[in-house]
């Protein structure tokens, strides 16, 4: 998770107070110099005291709470103990999870500390593992983090520094309980680190009950305007969405595409893909190995534009996207800022696009005065002028043979069916019935019988009600096919 740091007129880690070590690890992985929300939060969280952070996305607080933690573990030399984590950093969503243990990871290992991650959607078995293997840094999504401390793989006694990330999007998600829970369960006088974009939703909360006199640290909050992101809103008609869409996507660069649900990011990946245009979804219908596959594709350019619902909107970190679209137009200001936010990250330039149709103008002028924003809106089509600005180069489009598909949605797979045994027997006929198998051995005498030798009913037998050998009167529900399944599966 390397930045390209600007030259900052600010002091540098080892003016702050970061280790001669930890600063040696930084600059290995490209971080020079601190950013804003750095520099503030950093002499205060190294010195100990419980610290509350705000900022916009993009702004480097995953280095504002790393650097102490680490820091602090490293400085107090405890042991490790199985299942019992010495610092614990809760995020709303697995990806974020992941990405701030490969920002961790490699400072850790500089350190002699030992990291690992706990999130649904995979086998708890490696999770329980590195559990009892002891672990320094814990990074955790609430919910899987609660089965281990129930299923007691996991204690939090022995926590000393405890950091909340995305406190907000925690709160949107409805996890503010369970946090609340794991929060009881660490030691109050553990030092709390608590970053978040805003204080809504019950945050304010959450900092009066668990931060004992906290320094509150403000830098490029939610509303701050990135002077190096351009807004632009594209008032397309409905029938020509799509081709705007593979013009702003077929330009080189990374590109991300936001969608309001999960069934259009798939549908839209695969309209993207057919028309030539290397493109990956990500949304929660995703199993974790199919989600870890497409971003990584996404992220080391085999796939360089990626369709996304709300969920990347979060703590995704892909260095250089050039461009968010918003294909659907987000309901709440919030969600455009945070989706915006994937793209002028660590000082870098970028372009936010939302295409409007004519029933959306209303909504659309209205979530970007809530979200602070006066973006340029222009009518536009295939072929206009503005799209070549907005995404420049020559577009790429990939013959619709050799491309990376959309991930196919998951099916169950059919259960095995076991051989039946074979038998010297001839296989009886499956319409006949057991009653009828078992007179038929006996001798037939005069015209009780409804059928006689060839199965034909007898002069005034119903046909309709003869199902042959003594099912008279019955008739059998048809078949459903086997291959026929549920509507929806």
């Amino acid at each position: 998770m390397a930045d390209t740091r600007p030259s900052p007129a600010q002091p540098g880690f080892a003016d702050l107070g970061v280790p001669t070590a930890l600063v040696a690890a930084l600059a290995a992985e490209g971080v020079a110099a601190p950013f804003p929300i750095q520099a503030a939060t950093l002499p205060d969280a190294l010195a100990g005291r419980d610290v509350l952070g705000r900022g916009r996305t993009g702004s480097g607080k995953t280095y504002a709470f790393l650097i102490p933690v680490l820091a602090r573990l490293a400085a107090s030399g405890r042991e490790r103990a199985p299942g019992r984590p010495r610092a614990l950093i809760l995020a709303p969503t697995r990806e974020l999870a992941t990405q701030i243990h490969e920002a961790a990871a490699p400072l850790a290992t500089a350190l002699g500390l030992r990291t690992t991650t706990i999130f649904g959607g995979v086998r708890p078995g490696p999770q329980v593992s590195a559990l009892k293997a002891g672990v320094d840094l814990l990074v955790a999504c609430p919910g899987r983090l609660a089965d281990h401390i129930a299923t007691r793989h996991a204690r939090l006694d022995r926590v000393e520094v405890s950091v909340l990330d995305e406190a907000d999007h925690m709160a949107d998600l409805g996890f503010l309980p369970a946090v609340r829970r794991l929060l009881d369960d660490v030691p109050p006088k553990g030092q709390k680190l608590l970053f978040s974009a805003t204080l809504d939703n019950g945050i304010d909360v959450l900092v009066r009950r668990y931060l004992t006199d906290p320094v509150t640290h403000s830098v490029d909050s939610a509303r701050s305007p990135v002077s190096a992101m351009t807004h632009h809103v594209l008032h397309v008609d409905r029938p020509n969405r799509l081709p705007v869409l593979v013009d702003l996507a077929s330009a080189p660069g990374r590109s991300l595409v936001f969608t309001r649900t999960r069934r259009g990011a798939t549908r839209l990946a695969r309209q993207l893909n057919a028309a030539g245009v290397r493109a990956v979804e990500l949304h929660g219908d995703l199993g974790q190995n199919a989600r870890t596959r497409n971003l990584t594709a996404f992220a080391d350019g085999s796939a360089p534009t990626l369709v996304a619902t709300d969920i990347a909107a979060r703590g995704i970190h892909v260095d250089d996207v050039t461009l968010v679209i918003h294909a659907d137009p987000p309901v709440e200001h919030k969600a455009y800022l945070h989706r915006s936010g994937r793209t002028a990250r660590a000082g870098a330039s970028g372009t936010v696009v939302t295409l409007m149709t004519d029933e959306q103008v209303d909504d659309v002028r209205a979530l970007t005065r809530k979200a602070g924003i006066t973006p340029t809106t222009t009518k536009a089509g295939p072929g206009h002028p503005l799209l070549a600005q907005l995404a420049p180069g020559d577009r790429i489009l990939t013959d619709t043979t050799d491309r990376p598909s959309a991930t196919p949605p998951r099916k169950r797979a059919p259960k095995a069916r076991a051989p039946k045994a074979e038998t010297s027997q001839p296989r009886k006929p499956a319409a006949q019935s057991a009653s009828a198998q078992s007179r038929s051995t006996q001798p037939r005498t005069g015209q009780s019988r409804s059928t006689q030798s060839g199965g034909r009913p007898v002069s005034g037998t119903p046909r309709s009600g003869a199902s042959g050998g003594g099912d008279q009167g019955r008739r059998r529900a048809p078949r459903r096919d086997r291959g026929q399944g549920q509507p929806g599966q």
